[in-house]
């Protein structure tokens, strides 16, 4: 019996007659831990997106990045990561605080190749890894429940230009979000942005702001 198929996506299966195309892949590459190919392959990207579902049971994805090795495998069975300073939403971060299960997709757009991960996430806010994660503000670990690569037919091949700046390191202090240049969050502004603004050139209109984010600036 399948633990990755249900009937809705039999009855697609036997609509393009997949069915046993479908069990064979199930067979051969959907498993419940991380081999050593899969450990090096995750702890290489810079980048994933994570799908949450929030109380109301919408999906959501968001991209996430960092330095490459940002996503670490502490055991075949688990992975971590950190949540950096964003716009103040805790959407997923909330979203996982509701509903564990999750999803993770790690892509390599050079080669091509990529990898599925389904699992259930907790966050413990004193979680000896944020020790490790300059800038983190939480660790995310993930509970592996199954995984497997997917068809790269359709990646489109591209070349990272260059890594965020906004990435945190433990020797330089990130810029501010440009967008928390805005005049109209100046009031809203956690502790921590208070005065910042001014000390990277002043507050924008949104007229301004758009035209740092349209011109690649934001």
């Amino acid at each position: 019996m399948s633990e990755i198929y249900n009937e809705q996506h039999r009855a697609l299966q036997d609509r393009f007659a997949t069915r046993k195309m479908a069990d064979r892949l199930e067979e051969m590459i959907v498993k419940s831990t991380l081999d050593d190919f899969d450990k090096a392959f995750v702890q290489s990207r810079d980048l994933f997106f994570l799908s949450t579902v929030d109380a109301h049971g919408f999906p959501t994805t968001s991209y996430k990045g960092g330095d490459p090795g940002f996503v670490r495998v502490v055991d075949d069975a688990t992975l971590a990561f950190p949540s950096y300073d964003g716009n103040g939403m805790f959407f997923s971060m909330g979203n996982i605080a509701t509903n564990r299960k999750v999803g993770l997709l790690f892509i390599d757009f050079e080669k091509p190749h990529r990898l599925r991960v389904h699992g259930e996430a907790a966050i413990d806010p004193a979680d000896p890894l944020l020790a490790d994660y300059p800038g983190a503000e939480l660790v995310v670990r993930i509970h592996v429940t199954k995984l497997w690569i997917n068809c790269p037919r359709y990646i489109h091949r591209y070349q990272r230009v260059a890594a965020s700046r906004y990435v945190p390191h433990a020797d330089s202090r990130a810029p501010l979000a440009v967008w928390k240049r805005l005049d109209a969050v100046q009031d809203v502004l956690p502790p921590q942005d208070v005065g910042r603004p001014d000390e990277e050139g002043g507050t924008l209109t949104l007229e301004q702001y758009m035209e740092k984010l349209l011109g690649g600036e934001a």
